[in-house]
């Protein structure tokens, strides 16, 4: 079996067989729609959006044009010579983002039945895409999407919260393409892969009402500034219905998921000689809490080989969530996932983990995730970090800095959601 050394090795070609499988280039042709008799529209959002767009010029055999809205610093490295690439501010939505929605909307705007409309939708475009319907700023929007972050909602709650703020999410841009036909490329990072909760599904409805909305509004405990909650509260909130029959002949294909990454990463560990075992692609739950379940299914495997015989590396995908209990520390899911991990499993030998987000950035920092194992609380500790006491107050990056445990890959021009792999030796 690998050391310490191979075994992160080991860990971040796990990441690049997952990354590569939702690869937009490897997969999109096979989703390509039959050319129109009129204009075909590219449209998108998403931080692999600019991936996707340069992937379907490739492919594309005839006259295109389009926009497309991508995270500062995603559009780098995927030129596109027919669609225009702008980029704007995620997590928290900027003028850039607002700018960007408009444009989309004049784009398919006064189309005909014979025009057709492809739309490239990644995770990140919730917050690429601020609309804020009438009543609303874009101020008011932004107070919205930072108490969804900070609340612990998962992302399907947070995403219905959005599309009813909103004149371009639950499926609006696409009506707003009426009468032209509207095709739907996804690549999801949504657990359990909903394409209507991909980006808040911009060109895909979904059934929820606003009284859903209400409900999690009020589960969550969320303060929403009160020009939202009169909107909510308003019918005006009601998003359009996918019995509608403006979506009629619309088509939707999911083309990348943390499903068929997880079998690449499966597949990557099995070339190596190693047994991979996928627990789920949909795991969702606090952060913490999640660190806490897979902590015990290693520790059984450590100590007692069930339910799996050592050595076996567990993969599981899906979104976990943060809430913010103090203000002011550094990290994203994935590493505050690590850091319970590496508490749960301090000492127990044989024990090492890894957790990225396959979109490269993990949070507000410029690291995907971390690498950590049973020495990671004892060499933390050495460097004048206590990791509980970081845990407490969200500060997972601090104390993986400290240690040398950062996993920087850059974006990746995809979004799948989470990648967690855990080793026992």
């Amino acid at each position: 079996m690998p050391g310490p050394a191979e075994t992160r090795i080991l860990f971040e070609n796990l990441f690049s067989a997952a990354v590569a499988a939702a690869d937009p280039a490897r997969v999109i042709h096979d989703f390509l729609p039959e050319r129109p008799k009129g204009r075909t529209i590219l449209v998108g959002a998403g931080k692999g959006s600019a991936q996707m767009a340069a992937a379907f010029e490739r492919a594309w055999d005839g006259p295109l044009e389009g926009l497309i809205v991508t995270r500062y610093g995603y559009g780098y490295g995927a030129p596109c010579r027919q669609v225009e690439v702008i980029e704007a501010a995620h997590p928290a939505p900027d003028e850039a983002g607002l700018t960007a929605s408009r444009r989309l909307l004049e784009r398919v705007s006064g189309l005909t039945a014979d025009d057709l409309v492809v739309a490239l939708i990644s995770g990140g475009g919730s917050a690429l895409l601020p609309s804020p319907p009438e009543g609303m700023t874009l101020a008011d929007e932004i107070a919205v999407n930072e108490a969804l972050l900070a609340s612990g909602a998962p992302i399907s709650a947070m995403n219905t919260v959005r599309k009813h703020l909103s004149t371009i999410k639950g499926g609006r841009l696409a009506l707003a393409a009426n009468p032209a036909r509207v095709v739907t490329l996804v690549v999801s990072d949504i657990p359990g892969d909903n394409p209507a909760f991909v980006a808040s599904g911009p060109t895909v409805p979904e059934k929820t009402g606003r009284q859903e909305a209400l409900a999690i509004v009020d589960r969550y405990r969320l303060a929403l500034p009160e020009a939202a909650l009169r909107h909510l509260n308003s019918p005006a909130a009601d998003a359009p219905s996918p019995e509608d029959q403006r979506f009629a002949g619309h088509a939707v294909h999911v083309i990348a998921s943390a499903a068929r990454s997880l079998e690449a990463a499966a597949a990557e560990a099995g070339r190596h000689g190693i047994e991979a075992v996928i627990l789920s692609d949909a795991i969702e739950g606090e952060a913490r809490d999640v660190a806490g379940v897979h902590a015990a299914i290693a520790r059984e495997i450590a100590s007692r080989n069930r339910p799996f015989r050592k050595p076996v590396l567990l993969l599981s995908g899906g979104e976990t969530t943060v809430t913010i209990r103090q203000k002011g520390g550094k990290g994203g899911r994935n590493a505050e996932f690590l850091l319970a991990f590496a508490l749960a499993v301090d000492g127990v030998e044989g024990v090492h983990a890894f957790a990225a987000d396959t979109d490269g950035i993990d949070g507000s920092q410029d690291n995907a995730g971390a690498f950590a194992d049973f020495t990671s609380v004892a060499r933390m500790r050495a460097a004048g970090v206590d990791p509980k006491a970081a845990l407490s107050r969200n500060d997972a990056w601090t104390a993986f800095h400290a240690v040398g445990d950062l996993f920087v890959p850059g974006p990746t021009g995809t979004n799948v959601n989470d990648l967690r792999a855990i080793l026992v030796r």
